[in-house]
């Protein structure tokens, strides 16, 4: 992407970074406080705020898309085995089932690819605060000057990882929240769809869970400051956002995962709860009864049996008494 495309994006975002600054001097938050120009850092957060409230209906656009793909996949398996060999045949019919169930497989990256040109936008303004001596992109000598000065605890926010000291630590310490927000967004979404029985998803998964955290090593070392903020603001913001749409719009859940349990209704858990007075019913001497009472059966069946064995012993025993003393006489 040129620079002469790339030019309204850096006029646009420094129109909403200047906007953001003049509200927060008006509030009173101009000049520095515990080393920090809080005016310039919260310009900043809320410029991540205002491009994702911008975007966020693509977004919502995008979720329902993946949810419709999702529900499509069985379709989409069948018409694989049903037209093997016809790539026409099977394009044809899958952009027919697309159309038929409103799923667009493009609309998953559009938000994505719409916050790229953003990121580089912001990189490209905080890198010239540094690099260019002078106003740029509708910024006034004054404002201009004052970003330059503007610190996070002390450090500026075109400073980098490399300057060393409180520059370094404080990169460092934006950096791993930065990559542990990233990770946790990864997470939160394995955790609440699993792990995906297919080898090529399994892969994108711990690419997105444990590839991308780590590139983003390189990232804080490298990113000024301030682009450091915006990336963890963009981060912590991603992860609410996507807390939201997971209440809101659940994916259907992994081969092999139990179907979590329907909560009981509370009219029900109130008429099964104890009364308040009444005596606790102990469940195990209830059921303890029951063996007393086969036991008490076993034993009256043994003491029978054992009566029987005796009578029939006595019995015999008379009959050869008998026989003896006819053999006798």
């Amino acid at each position: 992407m040129g620079l002469g495309l790339m030019e309204p994006i850096y006029w646009g975002l420094s129109w909403i970074m200047l906007m953001w600054h003049a509200l927060w001097d008006k509030i009173g938050l101009s000049g520095s406080w515990l080393g920090t120009n809080w005016d310039w850092i919260l310009a900043i957060v809320f410029l991540v705020i205002t491009v994702r409230i911008i975007i966020f209906p693509l977004f919502v656009k995008q979720i329902r898309s993946q949810r419709a793909m999702q529900a499509l996949q069985p379709q989409l398996k069948a018409l694989q085995e049903k037209h093997k060999g016809d790539r026409e045949t099977l394009q044809r019919e899958m952009m027919n089932l697309y159309r038929e169930n409103k799923a667009n497989p493009l609309m998953g990256c559009l938000p994505l690819l719409l916050q790229m040109p953003v990121f580089l936008g912001v990189f490209h303004i905080i890198r010239r605060l540094k690099d260019v001596n002078g106003p740029l992109y509708g910024w006034s000598a004054d404002q201009f000057e004052s970003a330059v000065d503007a610190k996070l605890f002390g450090v500026s926010i075109s400073a980098q990882f490399n300057q060393g000291g409180t520059a370094a630590v404080l990169c460092g310490i934006l950096g791993v929240v930065m990559i542990a927000t990233t990770y946790m967004t990864s997470r939160q979404m394995i955790l609440k769809t699993g792990w995906s029985e297919d080898p090529t998803q399994k892969m994108m998964q711990r690419l997105m869970l444990y590839g991308i955290p780590a590139t983003l090593i390189i990232s804080a070392v490298a990113f000024p400051l301030g682009l450091i903020i915006y990336w963890t603001t963009t981060n912590i913001f991603s992860l609410g956002q996507q807390m939201w749409v997971l209440k809101k719009y659940p994916p259907p859940r992994a081969a092999g995962m139990p179907e979590p349990k329907a909560p009981l209704d509370p009219e029900v858990a109130k008429a099964l709860a104890p009364k308040v007075g009444a005596k606790p019913t102990n469940p195990k001497s209830a059921t303890g009864t029951k063996p007393a009472a086969t036991t008490t059966t076993k034993s009256t069946t043994a003491k029978s049996t054992t009566a029987k064995s005796t009578t029939g012993a006595k019995s015999t025993t008379g009959a050869k008494r008998k026989t003896v003393k006819k053999n006798v006489g």
